[in-house]
């Protein structure tokens, strides 16, 4: 079952790269206090993810904050090594944390992972941005299929 408005988010482990190798987080320390825009991407490095998702929120991060967000966060299901050289590759400093749900297992908790396996990707999330506060979803902004139409960084700053 997906997550919907109304719901807290799931509280999982995943990873972060620290200063010098993987560390462990739960998705309710990170995602779970303050004003959260979390969005999830199918793959790193892929074409739209790197030229328009990811970007667009570095690019517009202090309009976010300006709309009072605390945290975002971007999250795919790659492991913390890979997650760390996009964000250096893409220069997201400190104005976004790079989550790595290596396992998946925070993106089924969701319900919002999707099968890629016949292009050799295995299990994958579908792209999509979500508002939280202190824990809750308040807005759910889910493609409906390929393409970045509905959870960019100008979506979620017009639902703010």
């Amino acid at each position: 079952m997906t997550i919907a408005v109304g719901d807290h988010i799931p509280d999982v482990e995943i990873s972060v790269m620290g200063s010098d190798a993987p560390e462990p987080i739960r998705t309710g320390d990170v995602l779970g206090r303050g004003k959260v825009v979390l969005f999830a991407v199918p793959g790193a490095f892929t074409p739209t993810c790197s030229d328009y998702h990811l970007p667009g929120f570095v690019i517009r991060a202090s309009e976010l904050r300006a709309k009072g967000v605390d945290t975002i966060a971007c999250l795919s299901v790659n492991d913390p090594f890979v997650m760390d050289a996009w964000g250096n590759d893409q220069e997201v400093g400190d104005s976004v944390i790079m989550l790595a749900d290596g396992n998946g297992t925070f993106t089924r908790a969701m319900g919002l992972e999707f099968d890629g396996s016949t292009h050799g990707l295995g299990t994958r999330s579908r792209r999509y941005a979500a508002v939280i506060d202190d824990g809750v979803v308040t807005n759910l902004l889910v493609e409906p299929a390929g393409g970045l139409t509905v959870s960019s960084a100008e979506s979620v700053l017009d639902v703010l």
